[in-house]
């Protein structure tokens, strides 16, 4: 039999080529290694078969026929089987994840993200000798011939990416059945333990990327049974102590500690070093977390949040099971602070580097080609707020890129528009990744140029004038974040030169002046891709799927926070926001002021680093700011109703009842209308925010003062909601 006929269809890889090049990152083509200069490189060839759009899609069709009749006749080959005996006993990998067993370890079911590599053979160790064992009785199972394994079986982890160690009466007590216990109740057992070669590891994502370090998520038990300290020593002189209690037990295993003591710290063994196999392992004390001087607080701020359970309490399971979850619907551990993680996120997807072997047989790394440079690659008009480039500009009276979200709340309300009651606030969900999947980024630095030639499929900053351009009155200027017409020139990223081309009849042949890319790619697609699936599943099992319908949508948005009692429900909610903060706190990062840091600092590991993109940014919000203008406008085009006001990704529209329903726009022939405002939970989709007395919302707009703000007043009902 296949061993992918038991993989469901929506797990199966798709076939994107004909025989010759299936499997291909490239339909059409495939890579050959040809030498330059002494050194291997890869290079794209047409495919052999020199095929068509045309024949690959016929052969992907005879694929997908011939799996189908492979399918029916096993399927038709099973019924004629007489029934066999279920076997005495079945692996729980194959069942739902249960929750943590008082009376002995959990074994989860694993999870992988569909685009990871498939992992290597499952980890066949077993507990030590003299073990705590559970008291709950142990069956060993039947011999009995049974079913194959289930694919999702054959697809365990053979590492996982975090547990949790408690203690109780019975002994030490896993999360995951897979992993053993410590043999002992000693410090010295639990060091050895974890230099056995633990099954805890984040694998990589990419071929040339890096794991990372396994997580140990210490409860306040188990603390207490390894004579450690119920909360973090506040003294100098105690933390002192403790650390070297910890590191004379780790070296009598051949094991190390990290510099720095606190909540979270690393234990490790270099490879070679005697006592066991190379071991690198992070360690959480959750019932530390929260404590110590004011940079352990912050670099553990995030785990503190993850280990909060629906009761408000630190939990080491609760923090085990949320990052074993984060890890599978992600792909890497979460960072310091969601804009880290960010940045971890696009290196693991699109590593910086790769490894290369030289004439001596020796590895080294080496720059992959696309990969973001290092050093400060600013351009005087797109340098950032805190950049020397940006301020001498600013200096001499020039323009900077103002490529910001909206802020606009200028024009008057329509005579039809102020006999309505009701402001009803929208907020667009995930605007960011709404546009990152296949927007044009530049990868190499930006070249200026007085002879451009403009080309929407080219990123980069251009000089254009668009003050004598008519626009929509009743909606903001789609060029500017504050929505008035420009007053004169300026620096305009790519989105919104091709919409004021498209839209409104620009002629790109005026431009005078550019910055442009060097190399154009989909930079973030594959960073999208996992943030786009993480956050649609937190919201799925939080009621609330793709593709609702909007009154069903409305009456599950509003009770989709209330997960008292319910695990999944508490950990998605969580996971939820915490995918949020992750890219919008990415998308900040490429322009990162860091005002913590003096000016030199700054500049040396801020601006110098592949990771400060201030025109990344800038194309970014212009494309979600261009993306929110064009929905505003069909929906105008279409039904008439254009907003008052808008914030960042929240839009108030004059309404007669406090529901966002009479905004929709009606079907066609049918089918929904593409490209207008629509109620939902997928990224570009709106939800309800809140609905407003519009008097109010007059009021504070004559007081000079966006009405936004009163979105966190009213509930979507109207009601007032307290004063905090």
């Amino acid at each position: 039999m296949n061993s992918g006929d038991n993989i469901p269809p929506e797990r199966r890889p798709k076939v994107a080529g004909c025989p010759s090049c299936a499997g291909s990152d490239r339909p059409g083509h495939n890579t050959v290694w040809v030498e330059d200069g002494g050194r291997m490189k890869p290079v794209w060839q047409r495919c052999p078969a020199q095929c068509t759009p045309a024949s690959r899609a016929a052969a992907i069709e005879r694929s997908e026929q011939l799996r189908a009749e492979r399918e029916a006749a096993q399927s038709r080959t099973r019924a004629a089987e007489p029934s066999r005996p279920a076997p005495a006993a079945t692996s729980a990998a194959s069942g739902p994840a249960p929750e943590a067993d008082p009376t002995g370890p959990v074994r989860e079911q694993p999870v992988r993200h569909p685009a990871s590599p498939r992992p290597a053979p499952a980890y066949r160790g077993t507990p030590q000798r003299g073990a705590a064992r559970s008291s709950a009785p142990r069956r060993t199972p039947a011999r009995t011939a049974g079913p194959a394994p289930s694919s999702t079986a054959a697809a365990a982890p053979s590492r996982w990416p975090a547990v949790a160690l408690d203690a109780a009466e019975s002994g030490w007590r896993v999360d995951v059945g897979q992993v053993p216990v410590p043999a002992g109740p000693k410090l010295a057992d639990w060091f050895a333990w974890l230099g056995t070669g633990l099954p805890l590891r984040v694998d990589r994502i990419h071929p040339a990327g890096k794991g990372g370090d396994g997580v140990v998520c210490l409860s306040a038990a188990a603390l207490k049974a390894l004579a450690l300290p119920a909360a973090l020593p506040t003294t100098e002189k105690a933390l002192t102590s403790l650390k070297t209690k910890l590191e004379k037990a780790a070296a009598a295993v051949g094991l190390e500690l990290s510099e720095q003591m606190g909540p979270a710290f690393h234990v490790y063994r270099q490879k070679g070093a005697p006592g066991g196999p190379k071991t690198s392992v992070r360690v959480v004390v959750v019932p530390w977390l929260g404590q110590g001087n004011d940079t352990q607080q912050a670099t553990t701020a995030l785990l503190a949040e993850l280990a909060t359970d629906a009761y408000g309490q630190l939990n080491a399971g609760t923090l085990a099971r949320r990052l074993r979850r984060f890890v599978a619907d992600v792909g890497v551990a979460p960072g310091v602070t969601p804009a880290t993680t960010s940045k971890l996120l696009l290196d693991a997807v699109r590593p910086r580097f790769e490894p290369v072997q030289n004439d001596d047989g020796n590895w080294n790394s080496q720059p992959r080609e696309g990969a973001l440079p290092g050093g400060d690659t600013a351009v005087p008009p797109a340098a950032g707020a805190r950049h020397p480039l940006t301020r001498e500009l600013l200096d001499q009276g020039e323009a900077v890129c103002e490529e910001e979200d909206f802020k606009w709340w200028a024009r008057p309300l329509t005579e039809t528009e102020s006999a309505m009651g009701w402001a009803v606030a929208v907020d667009v969900c995930a605007s960011y990744l709404s546009v990152t999947m296949s927007l044009p980024l530049p990868a190499g630095p930006l070249e200026h140029t007085t002879t451009p030639v403009f080309d929407g499929k080219t990123a980069g900053l251009w000089w254009c004038d668009f003050t004598h351009v008519p626009v929509d009155e009743l909606l903001p200027h789609p060029a500017t974040f504050h929505g008035q017409p420009p007053t004169g020139p300026g620096w305009y990223a790519t989105a919104t030169v091709a919409y004021m081309a498209q839209a409104y009849g620009f002629d790109p042949a005026t431009i005078s002046e550019a910055y442009m890319a060097t190399s154009t790619v989909p930079l973030l697609k594959e960073w999208t891709t996992r943030l786009r699936e993480a956050y649609k599943r937190a919201y799925g099992v939080l009621g609330l799927p793709d593709g609702q319908e909007a009154g069903a949508f409305l009456d599950a948005y509003e009770t989709h926070k209330q997960v008292a009692g319910d695990v999944d429900r508490s950990d998605a909610l969580v996971l939820a926001g915490l995918y949020k903060q992750v890219y919008k706190g990415g998308i900040g990062k490429w322009a990162d002021s860091a005002r913590h840091l003096d000016d030199e600092t700054w500049h040396q590991k801020v601006a110098c680093d592949w990771s400060y993109r201030p025109e990344l940014r800038f194309h970014i919000i212009a494309a979600a700011r261009i993306a929110a203008h064009r929905r505003m406008r069909k929906t105008l085009l279409k039904t008439g109703r254009a907003p008052f006001a808008v914030n960042v990704d929240s839009y108030l529209y004059a309404t007669s009842a406090p529901t966002p329903l009479e905004l929709l726009t009606p079907p066609e022939g049918g089918k929904p209308v593409a490209g207008v405002l629509r109620l939902g939970i997928a990224p570009g989709s709106s939800k309800h925010e809140a609905s407003i007395p519009l008097t109010a919302a007059l009021e504070l707009m004559e007081a000079g003062e966006h009405p936004g703000r009163l979105s966190h007043a009213y509930a979507t009902d109207g009601t007032a909601l307290a004063d905090d």
